[in-house]
């Protein structure tokens, strides 16, 4: 075990920092603990943090979160410390009082995390839906926000880890016994072997549904609007039902994305087992950083090999350029001062590249999740005028969007956040694959040409995942 600035090597210094953070609690506080690790990389050691597998403690919630940006920031966590669900117009107000209420109660949120590195900082994970609310009910239903200050965190950015453990006191729970877990798992991470992970069975698509002509119908009547200047721009999407042959674990479809989509941000969100949302997403919301914002406008796609071309096509630039006025005019508007380069570069994501303008602006004294709730949804996963595109989109896609284009990410202690937007994604349950792709439809758009580009995301997704088809 290494040194640290918080931590000596002996287990008596930690339960003595345990002992004393817990003195600092106040009634519904939550003691967090943190070790840094040698080496340990999170995607592959997500499934050793799972509270159902410590050997003694059962009952498991099922929560799993992944966040893998290697080569920069990655974190992965299990269990709950607390939780938040909820739906309404509010959703992303309530979640940040949520965020900055779990972090400020921690024990050691004083000088414990003003010295950590910031890998290490603890963090309230964020998944939303793309609507304030489900029209369906169910289990299946996803709700406006689910926010998680999770049990186990493992965060690791280059060759440095750290493992965080958080559990409320009471009820059995001492800080001795916190101090103990920590210190076993850690043990247990640490020698952890590659050569002892599973293999991946050979899972295959045994067949896939139909979608084209429900589209290009959808299609048409989104065109007619916009050739009526109902609307400027709709970003329409389809949903494709895979079923493989046989269940496997969603890590196991996450680790080819590592290697296929290197500039992406790979995650997992599974709020309860037999049922995990998953993806790639080469689009930022936005990211603050030591009070500077970032957001990134993305919309244009062309096959890796016609960049040339896309940065040609007028269609495209026009798609663009009204996702990059729109996040201006939104931080603006929010009273902040955003700058953008005069043109759009090219960015590569696997197989796809698109056309990509980043924005950045001071944040000031504005939480993250304000400027998240203005920014959400960008033209490029909705339409505008941004409301009636909305309302469009329930009528016409025959589906429920869920977490589909919606924000998924991070808060942490310091303030410094990341939202993704979930494309490039899917939800798997048992052998059921559900992949969801959508295309932009301005006034230059082509029916037959926007149901090629969705074919081409969503044909890139499933081989990106290594999904061959039995037949082949």
């Amino acid at each position: 075990m290494q040194a640290s600035p918080s931590f000596t090597k002996s287990f008596n210094a930690l339960l003595a920092a345990a002992n004393a953070q817990a003195r600092q609690l106040e009634e519904d506080g939550v003691l967090s603990l943190a070790l840094p690790l040698e080496g340990g990389d999170p995607l592959q050691l997500l499934p050793l943090l799972e509270p159902d597998r410590d050997g003694g403690e059962a009952g498991g919630d099922g929560f799993r979160f992944l966040w893998d940006g290697a080569p920069g920031l990655c974190i992965a966590a299990s269990g709950r410390a607390h939780s938040l669900e909820l739906s309404g117009p509010r959703r992303f107000e309530l979640a940040q009082r949520f965020a900055r209420l779990c972090l400020s109660r921690l024990a050691g949120a004083g000088e414990e995390l003003a010295h950590c590195p910031a890998q290490a900082r603890p963090r309230v994970l964020l998944a939303f839906g793309f609507f304030d609310a489900p029209l369906e009910t169910g289990p299946a239903a996803v709700p406006g926000v689910q926010a998680v200050l999770p049990r186990w965190q493992l965060s690791r950015h280059g060759s440095h880890s750290w493992l965080r453990l958080q559990r409320p006191l009471g009820g059995g729970i001492t800080p001795r016994s916190v101090a103990e877990e920590l210190w076993e798992k850690a043990r247990q991470l640490e020698s952890y072997s590659t050569a002892s992970a599973p293999a991946r069975p050979a899972v295959r698509v045994l067949q896939r549904t139909a979608w084209q002509e429900r589209y290009r119908l959808a299609a048409e009547q989104a065109l007619a609007l916009v050739e009526e200047q109902r609307l400027e721009k709709l970003v329409l999407a389809v949903r494709q039902q895979l079923e493989l042959s046989e269940s496997v674990d969603p890590l196991a479809l996450l680790a080819p994305l590592r290697r296929t989509q290197g500039g992406s941000c790979r995650f997992l969100w599974q709020r309860q087992p037999g049922s995990a949302l998953l993806g790639a997403s080469p689009e930022r919301l936005l990211t603050v950083r030591q009070g500077q914002l970032r957001s990134d406008a993305l919309a244009g796609t062309a096959p890796r090999d016609g960049g040339a071309a896309l940065l040609a096509s007028t269609k495209d630039r026009l798609e663009h350029e009204l996702v990059v006025e729109t996040i201006l005019a939104v931080l603006t508007q929010a009273g902040l001062q955003p700058r953008r380069p005069r043109r759009p570069r090219l960015a590569r994501h696997g197989q796809l590249v698109h056309l990509h303008t980043p924005i950045t602006a001071p944040l000031g004294p504005l939480d993250p999740l304000t400027i998240a709730a203005a920014l959400h949804p960008t033209p490029a996963v909705a339409g505008l005028p941004r409301r009636e595109a909305i309302n469009w989109l329930r009528s016409l896609e025959p589906f429920e969007r869920g977490h589909y284009a919606a924000p998924i990410g991070w808060i942490d202690s310091a303030g410094d956040a990341e939202l993704r937007v979930a494309i490039r994604s899917g939800t798997l349950r048992g052998r059921q694959l559900e992949l969801t792709a959508g295309a932009g439809l301005v006034r230059s758009s082509a029916v037959e040409q926007e149901l090629q580009e969705v074919q081409l995301k969503l044909g890139v997704l499933q081989q990106q995942l290594n999904l061959p088809s039995l037949a082949t």
